[in-house]
């Protein structure tokens, strides 16, 4: 996988740029807040200097009171940026994470049909869900650790050096050493967590594949080769992980004999100091408190780091999606379809999928106003993917398609698809009410249009037969219904948005004999006054359409009416009927 590093940030930066003002707050909040960690060890230096001075104790204590005093309004301020910080940051993160997950959906949607059909759904979704989290978690880490961590140690250091040379720059020293190591070390830890994230993505994918086919699983008896494959795929996770965490621990033994050389090491040079008068009683403490602060601030810093590099791994694998071009665009000047009469030209197509398997060559094809059309022809012909091209779902090689003369590559996508109403041999609903599945074909029906068309489709009666009726939740992908109401349903769904070109992809394969009856009787009428195009296996359902074209091999070997196409000698259609209707009887 490649580093998407910089692009990761280009993004987040894009939309951070919608809340300056907000960040400015924060990063001052958190700036000024962690100066007053800095500025009240210096009035407890004064203070404990006090206390080891000879004279009176009654005389000190006026003194200490309003040392204390000072110590109590810094930390008040503190306190006050610190809230400032948090709230601000409640409405920057959310909001962000918001923004983030909306546009993932955005760009995520806008992938060609072989981008979902080359990536699992589990895998997708965590993808996004990762891509907001792992803006949290930077920005948490960026806020509250880094920036008081650089603020704090800087200060420290500086401050040091100017009142005791030799400890500053120990310190300053010591503090180079520590980054660099944490730095190469994250660098080189970086590649493991980028294995285990992609790695983690894997397991996902496989056990949403098997929940997805948990039926094909119980029917093949497949559980053993499952069970094997994800106990095979956890495995490999587990190492990666314990690898990760192996080296995370690594480096915090070495940072702990870091800190422990720090102390010893500086208060071994201040003791050096303190006969020759140069520290005070009060210095020590001082130095104690800045060290216990650094150490504080640099005890997870490691942990923190390899924290953000996770975090930035989990990242990366949805800007890779955020980052690879959609396959399918419209193009800047792209005009709205006009369909007024439905006309449909193949214009000299050429199309192969992946460059490599070749569909059509120079097709040329033209389906009339109002025609109802029917393709048929062996498996792998070409049928569904001459849908597919009127789709748009790709993109030709060569050549034009036409809609009443307009390039449905010069037309925008959302335009060319309303007026298609298209209704699949596996039709896969919302995991939402009846009443909203049928209504996804035209959002602004109102609950009776919506039964009409569920009354036209012959759905109405089984969908008034459930106790809740049109507001019963379907499943997911419909499984809570038969393969046939779902085919109705999305035959409803097609009547409700009455496009003016109609796609049907085996419309009415999942029907009894009974049922399809109906559905023919409520498919002529859906077909009135449209352009339609079936593509059938079962023959004897297209026996009445106006023409029908058979494909082989991606060329239009025959076409006509049933009848001149049954009266074709050694034609392919006939050998194709012949073996439909009367191959059982032979």
């Amino acid at each position: 996988m490649k580093n998407y590093t910089r692009r990761t940030f280009r993004i987040f930066w894009r939309h951070v740029g919608r809340y300056k003002f907000v960040v400015f707050v924060i990063v001052t909040s958190v700036a000024l807040g962690s100066l007053t960690n800095i500025i009240a060890p210096l009035y407890y230096k004064d203070f404990f200097n006090v206390l080891a001075q000879a004279g009176e104790p009654a005389l000190k204590v006026n003194f200490l009171v309003s040392i204390l005093l000072k110590v109590l309004v810094v930390y008040l301020i503190g306190w006050v940026f610190w809230r400032l910080a948090t709230f601000f940051s409640s409405y920057f993160q959310t909001a962000m994470m918001s923004d983030l997950s909306n546009t993932c959906f955005d760009y995520l949607h806008k992938h060609s049909v072989s981008f979902f059909n080359n990536n699992f759904v589990g895998s997708l979704v965590k993808r996004v869900n990762r891509f907001s989290r792992a803006f949290e978690g930077i920005v948490d880490i960026i806020t509250w650790e880094l920036l008081p961590v650089i603020i704090d140690v800087t200060l420290i250091v500086v401050i040091l050096t100017r009142r005791y040379f030799w400890l500053g720059l120990s310190i300053f020293i010591w503090l180079v050493i520590y980054f660099l190591i944490n730095y190469f070390f994250s660098l080189y830890k970086l590649r493991y967590d980028i294995q285990r994230s992609e790695q983690d993505s894997k397991v996902t994918a496989v056990l949403a594949d098997t929940i997805t086919n948990h039926q094909n699983i119980k029917l093949f008896t497949g559980y053993e080769r499952e069970q094997a494959n994800f106990r095979s795929a956890t495995a490999k996770l587990q190492k990666l992980r314990r690898f990760c965490w192996d080296l995370g621990n690594i480096f915090e033994a070495l940072q702990v004999l870091l800190m422990i050389g720090l102390e010893l090491g500086v208060f071994y040079l201040a003791v050096r100091l303190w006969p020759a008068g140069l520290i005070t009683i009060g210095d020590f403490v001082l130095i104690q408190a800045y060290l216990l602060t650094i150490f504080h601030q640099l005890w997870n810093f490691g942990r923190v780091i390899r924290h953000y590099y996770e975090h930035l791994a989990d990242a990366e694998e949805m800007t890779e999606i955020l980052e690879t071009p959609h396959a399918i665009t419209d193009v800047k000047s792209a005009k709205e379809l006009k369909v007024r009469q439905g006309r449909i030209e193949f214009k000299e197509v050429d199309f192969s999928y992946h460059q490599t398997r070749r569909i059509f060559k120079d097709l040329n094809l033209v389906f009339q106003p109002g025609e109802r059309v029917a393709l048929v022809g062996p498996s792998g012909a070409g049928k569904s993917t001459l849908v597919s091209l009127i789709l748009r779902d790709y993109d030709i090689s060569y050549g034009k398609i036409l809609i009443d003369e307009q390039k449905i590559a010069a037309v925008t996508q959302d335009s060319l698809r309303k007026n298609i109403s298209f209704v699949s041999q596996e039709p896969i609903l919302f995991h939402r009410t009846l009443m909203e599945n049928i209504r996804y074909g035209k959002s602004e029906a109102t609950d009776g249009e919506v039964k009409e068309a569920a009354r036209l489709a012959y759905c109405h009666d089984f969908i008034v037969g459930f106790p809740e009726g049109y507001e019963t939740f379907v499943g997911e992908r419909g499984v809570k219904l038969s393969g046939g109401e779902r085919q109705r349903v999305a035959i409803a769904r097609a009547i409700l948005k009455n496009a003016p070109i109609l796609i049907l992809d085996e419309a009415t394969s999942s029907l009894d004999s009974e049922s399809e009856g109906l559905i023919q009787s409520a498919l002529q009428n859906l077909m009135q006054n449209k352009t339609v195009i079936v593509i059938a296996h079962r023959l004897s359902t297209i026996m009445k359409m106006d023409r029908i074209i058979v494909f082989k091999e991606g060329q239009v070997v025959e076409q006509g009416s049933h009848q001149d196409l049954l009266s074709q000698k050694n034609g392919l259609y006939k050998k194709l009927w012949e073996k439909q209707v009367g191959g059982f009887i032979k």
